[in-house]
């Protein structure tokens, strides 16, 4: 298997991961109760709790482009050292962006952020 593909299943893992994290914010702020529902009507989660839950759903949103650019390099027999670099920033930037967002670090998680949009942006490359 390409270590881009190996990458992409890790960082599957840490979507899973975040979306644990962000469950247990919730649990904290709305209790287990409120979950089991269809959750309409529940407050805005606050502290780390919201912030777990909001790098999920960035996290989230750019698996799905991190996804596509390493399936269609694998896919076309494009990759490189160039691709294994962007995935391998993607991946670390993305697990420190976690951690760091978690903890409520303003300006480290747009670093952080920036240096996983450029992984995406070399596996991009390649493509083109």
């Amino acid at each position: 298997m390409k270590p881009e593909i190996t990458l992409l299943a890790w960082s599957v893992l840490l979507a899973f991961a975040q979306m644990l994290v962000a469950v247990q914010g919730a649990m904290g702020q709305v209790g287990l109760m409120a979950l089991f529902g269809n959750r309409e009507g529940l407050p805005e989660l606050k502290g780390w709790g919201g912030r777990a839950a909001r790098a999920h759903r960035n996290m989230i949103e750019n698996l799905v482009l991190f996804a596509v650019l390493a399936l269609a390099a694998a896919a076309a027999g494009k990759t490189n050292d160039m691709t294994l670099l962007g995935a391998q920033l993607f991946f670390w930037a993305r697990l420190a962006y976690a951690v760091i967002y978690v903890a409520g670090v303003p300006y480290l998680r747009t670093l952080a952020w920036t240096v996983s949009v450029v992984g995406l942006a070399l596996i991009f490359l390649q493509l083109v």
